[in-house]
């Protein structure tokens, strides 16, 4: 009968111990966001020529002539040669009779292609540069995104935003599970985001040039926390 009931203490010391253990060794891991709105101080313009021909040589030579007509174009403005870049130039023959079953598909021209890409510093000459370059020179644009020259402040900003939250997120949920919040374990970064700006307003006059949209771009950061808990 001794013997039972030693047992029987032996294994209510070791619940007893596990449910220390484990209210004495846990963790918890939060996550946390923040966001900062920043006004973009550089415009990225992609605009390109594109021609056909019945040879590949003249459509080389005219997309070459409009590449020129850009570049003549843009150094008109206070550009730094760095901000300014040709890329993906291709050309592609043009098919005849592909889709009949009775002719051979046979070559009929040339398509020529070429890519200028553009930083626009100076965000009051944005409208007046893309009316030049589109009245006598690019045939294509690609794109027009505003963006932050240097994003390292806001960027840092969202970081501060996320950790605080995530701080505050394992503050509340220790509170509410009765435990002590401990050392932190780790911290990781989940993740970081510079969308399209968000266009707020109308803000340049046909006497400007192309009308442009004022706005801001919001700045993301995201990381994860684990923290040490224990009982109280």
């Amino acid at each position: 009968m001794s013997g039972v009931k030693g047992l029987l203490t032996l294994i209510a010391f070791l619940a007893t111990a596990t449910l220390a253990w484990a209210q004495t060794e846990g963790r918890i891991t939060v996550s946390g966001e923040g966001s900062v709105f920043a006004v973009p101080d550089m415009a990225v313009i992609t605009m390109g020529a594109t021609a056909e021909a019945k040879t590949a040589k003249d459509a080389m030579d005219e997309v070459s002539e409009i590449t020129a007509a850009i570049l003549e174009q843009l150094s008109g403005f206070e550009i730094a040669p760095r901000d300014i870049q040709t890329s993906d130039l291709s050309l592609n023959p043009i098919w005849a009779n592909r889709n009949d079953n009775v002719q051979r598909p046979r070559i009929d021209g040339y398509q020529a292609s070429n890519r200028v890409t553009v930083r626009i510093r100076n965000l009051d000459d944005l409208g007046t540069v893309l009316d030049a370059v589109l009245s006598d020179g690019a045939n294509r644009l690609g794109g027009l995104q505003f963006t932050l020259s240097d994003p390292k402040p806001a960027m840092n900003d969202a970081r501060r935003l996320a950790v605080a939250d995530a701080t505050a997120k394992a503050t509340l949920f220790a509170e509410a599970a009765g435990v002590k919040l401990g050392a932190l374990i780790s911290l990781s970064e989940s993740g970081t985001r510079m969308p399209r700006p968000e266009m707020l307003s109308m803000a340049r006059s046909a006497d400007a040039g192309v009308p442009m949209a004022e706005g801001e771009t919001e700045v993301r950061a995201g990381v994860t926390l684990v923290y040490e808990i224990s009982g109280q």
